[in-house]
């Protein structure tokens, strides 16, 4: 009896003496691949608040511009047609920003079009016609 527990006891210190001295890496998370658009130095958090003012300004969920993979969405696929739609949507509002907007402050605060100027919301902007 006293012997399992001195070899109970031996195995209990081998086991906490090897975890005090292993050091655990954080994985970080993988670097954004296939980044046209946005800067290719992009956080994590900065990218996926971008893509939550996406989601939020058009009413749509990830899957409506990233094409599905193996294991959920794959976010570097360029398969999905609407992903270059938003790459392009994103190059207009930055140049009309640039040419019209850059100077238009009120209270401190830059005032810019984004993509819930146009959509409000949906995923297709709603049109309105103009008679003459």
């Amino acid at each position: 009896m006293r012997r399992r527990i001195l070899t109970l006891m031996g195995c209990v210190l081998a086991i906490v003496s090897i975890s005090a001295f292993t050091t655990f890496e954080k994985q970080e998370d993988p670097r954004p691949t296939n980044l046209k658009v946005l800067p290719k130095n992009i956080s994590s958090e900065e990218l996926e608040g971008t893509m939550k003012a996406f989601n939020a300004a058009l009413g749509v969920k990830c899957g409506h511009c990233h094409a599905p993979g193996e294991k959920g969405l794959d976010f570097a696929s360029d398969a999905n047609p609407n992903k270059q739609v938003a790459r392009e949507m994103m190059k207009m509002t930055t140049k009309i920003n640039k040419k019209y907007f850059k100077n238009h402050e009120k209270d401190g605060v830059l005032l810019q079009i984004g993509c819930g100027t146009c959509h409000n919301g949906q995923a297709e902007p709603q049109m309105h016609t103009i008679s003459r």
